[in-house]
């Protein structure tokens, strides 16, 4: 996951340095007043989400696979804990029972 992050933040970075040189060099409109840099910020963000859809699709299913069996594992062990403590739970409960009666 922390691949397919890092990745995304090169895209949105390439994307950065591609707006803020159209900007300034007169290609895409200026923001207005002060807003500027955010504008540069805000339409590389437009731009680089699609391109990270596209480019980086093998990436991000590699790292949902990975989630998923990290998911299914940890569901995987709460079972067999569970399992263990009724079982454990039973055997004391059966040991308290036979003793009453």
């Amino acid at each position: 996951m922390g691949r397919y992050t890092l990745m995304r933040l090169g895209v949105f970075a390439g994307c950065l340095v591609v707006v803020w040189g159209l900007v300034y060099s007169g290609l895409a409109p200026r923001g207005l007043g002060d807003s500027n840099y955010m504008w540069i910020v805000l339409l590389a963000l437009v731009i680089s989400a699609p391109i990270s859809f596209v480019v980086l699709r093998k990436e991000r299913d590699r790292a949902s696979a990975q989630v998923v069996a990290r998911v299914d594992r940890m569901k995987t062990n709460l079972e067999h804990n569970r399992s263990q403590e009724d079982g454990a739970d039973d055997a004391a409960r059966g040991g308290v029972q036979g003793q009453t009666s």
